[in-house]
């Protein structure tokens, strides 16, 4: 894989850096069809880019801005120019008119109103509070919209248009449940939920309880499956690989997220990919980059 492309939704813990890792270990063939029942940003199946896919979330509002880019209602020129007209008022309004959007966005729901939101809140986040509303605070940036940044999301918007003519790919809103009873044994479900036991307030809540479901739906379906969680950094470690992944294969890899612009607060977090097949090893070891091991092998022994 030579480029990743980002997607035109950011979302926090977005994986454009993990693509590579995450293809290199993906099981399936061109008669397979792509489950992906938390799709967030969207990053890892566009990439994989197969021919059927199943993109499904719980939150509304990003399933809706895909469809309406597959519908055409959304174009890279409707983009454009919504954003050019947002952004020069953004400039004249700063955080009171990034905040009368946001008000209007949880009213009227619209989808370009949440790009808007998605582009100039404070660090590219998505959260809702507990009545569904979006409620991440201003970044402070009025000249967020300049040319380049706006030719950047249009460039974004206009891949992902030109992907739905050439690949047969349905955004649904519904439960990750209902998403993975939809897999047959030829299909590949990929799973990127919400890491439990690390703060997340994404849409809605996510706990043991629906780890432990997500983990009795993908073990009961005939797919292969891979989920991507976290396995531990320099702090804890993820005690639900064991608890409760525990019949599945792990691969790790190092990963860095920022948080603030200086390298001091780069933090590395061990990734994981949890699978209920054996990924070559043969492959892995000649990138030297990560390692595998299986759980039933590591259990006893940390």
């Amino acid at each position: 894989m030579d480029k990743v492309f980002v997607p035109p939704i950011k979302i926090q813990g977005i994986k454009t850096k993990l693509v590579p890792f995450i293809h290199q270990n993906i099981v399936m063939d061109n008669n397979s069809v792509w489950i992906e029942p938390f799709m967030g940003s969207g990053v890892v199946g566009f990439n994989i880019e197969p021919h059927k896919a199943v993109f499904a979330d719980t939150n509304p509002y990003i399933i809706e801005f895909y469809n309406q880019i597959k519908s055409g209602d959304i174009t890279p020129q409707v983009v454009r120019e919504f954003l050019e007209k947002e952004g020069k008022l953004l400039e004249h309004g700063d955080d009171e008119y990034y905040y009368t959007v946001r008000k209007r966005f949880n009213t009227e729901h619209r989808p370009l109103d949440f790009l808007f939101l998605n582009r100039a809140c404070f660090n590219g986040m998505i959260r809702f509070n507990k009545d569904f509303e979006f409620n991440v605070p201003y970044g402070h940036k009025p000249h967020r919209f300049a040319k380049a940044y706006v030719t950047k999301i249009v460039n974004q918007v206009a891949h992902v248009s030109s992907l739905l003519k050439t690949h047969s790919w349905d955004f649904v809103c519904q439960s990750f449940e209902e998403t993975i009873r939809m897999a047959t044994k030829n299909d590949f479900v990929y799973c990127d939920p919400p890491y439990i036991g690390r703060h997340v307030d994404y849409y809605d809540s996510w706990d043991k309880s629906q780890e432990s479901l997500l983990h009795e739906e993908l073990v009961g379906s005939e797919s292969n499956f891979m989920v991507s969680t976290w396995d531990h950094n320099d702090y804890r470690t993820n005690e639900y690989i064991f608890s409760v992944w525990n019949d599945c294969y792990k691969t790790t890899k190092e990963h860095f997220y920022h948080v603030g612009a200086k390298e001091k607060n780069r933090n590395p977090v061990i990734e994981a990919l949890l699978t209920n097949y054996q990924p070559d090893r043969k492959s892995n070891r000649l990138l030297g980059e990560y390692h595998q091991i299986s759980i039933f092998e590591t259990a006893g022994n940390l």
